[in-house]
């Protein structure tokens, strides 16, 4: 109002704040107040077509992309542009992602009920070379009063998905049949290491022959450590946001 005042009238800044400051009935508004809401302005205008891509971008991955992913997928169409200033205008614009929910983690773990076998990897999840390391746990959909139980075998190197099942039912049979898969499109191990935690299939006298009897040498997290299987907790966390999380009264077993 005061711009438009000045430039109508003719007159100074000073000029109209002190008419507006006069007023008993009306707003203080000091001289640097109004510069600065003058200068957010006009970075605003000056974002105007950057904060119009970060919306469609925020739309298009249906509300999933944080201010890191829209940051990189700008760097990716060649804007360069502070992944700060990115969360900025997103906040201006009231751009919230999903969050992911805590939910409790499903767990496996029944106690002691086989061989516990040492951790090989601590921690160190990456691999230098596919077909070296190789990580597995189960996590549970809980779909339309059901529950469902994924099984995936992620490559150390690769990050790639190598096998996995689907059950109704957390059975021994479905992380055998899993493995069998994985081994049947990778034959060729020399020097792989399996790592889980001390979920009862893994500790199974069956499963670990099977290893065995492949030439995979078993390494399991310690005890109530989900840090140590951290590979697989965060694949399971941007799985369910990304896919699942939304969707779950939609879907069908």
């Amino acid at each position: 109002m005061v711009t438009e005042l000045r430039q109508e009238l003719h007159v100074t800044v000073s000029f109209i704040l002190n008419v507006i400051n006069s007023n008993p009935d009306l707003p203080h508004l000091s001289k640097s107040n109004y510069y600065y809401v003058l200068k957010q302005n006009d970075k605003d205008s000056k974002n105007h077509q950057i904060m119009k891509r970060i919306k469609e971008i925020f739309e298009e991955h249906k509300h999933r992309y944080g201010y890191r992913r829209i940051t990189a997928q700008l760097h990716i169409e060649g804007i360069k542009i502070n992944h700060k200033k990115v969360k900025r205008l997103m906040k201006k614009m009231h751009l919230f992602g999903i969050a992911l929910r805590r939910r409790k983690r499903y767990s496996i773990y029944r106690g002691t009920v086989g061989e516990i076998k040492p951790n090989l990897i601590c921690r160190n999840f990456l691999a230098i070379l596919p077909d070296r390391k190789w990580y597995s746990d189960i996590t549970e959909f809980h779909l339309n009063g059901e529950k469902l139980y994924l099984s995936p075998i992620m490559d150390g190197c690769t990050h790639e998905i190598i096998s996995y099942t689907l059950s109704r039912r957390p059975v021994l049979e479905q992380v055998m049949i899993m493995l069998d898969l994985a081994y049947k499109a990778h034959p060729a191990l020399n020097g792989l290491i399996f790592h889980t935690d001390q979920g009862w299939q893994y500790q199974h006298s069956t499963f670990q022959k099977r290893l065995t009897d492949h030439g995979i040498e078993q390494s399991m997290s310690r005890k109530g450590n989900s840090l140590d299987d951290g590979l697989m907790e965060g694949f399971f966390g941007i799985l369910k946001r990304e896919m699942w999380y939304g969707f779950e009264k939609i879907l069908r077993i």
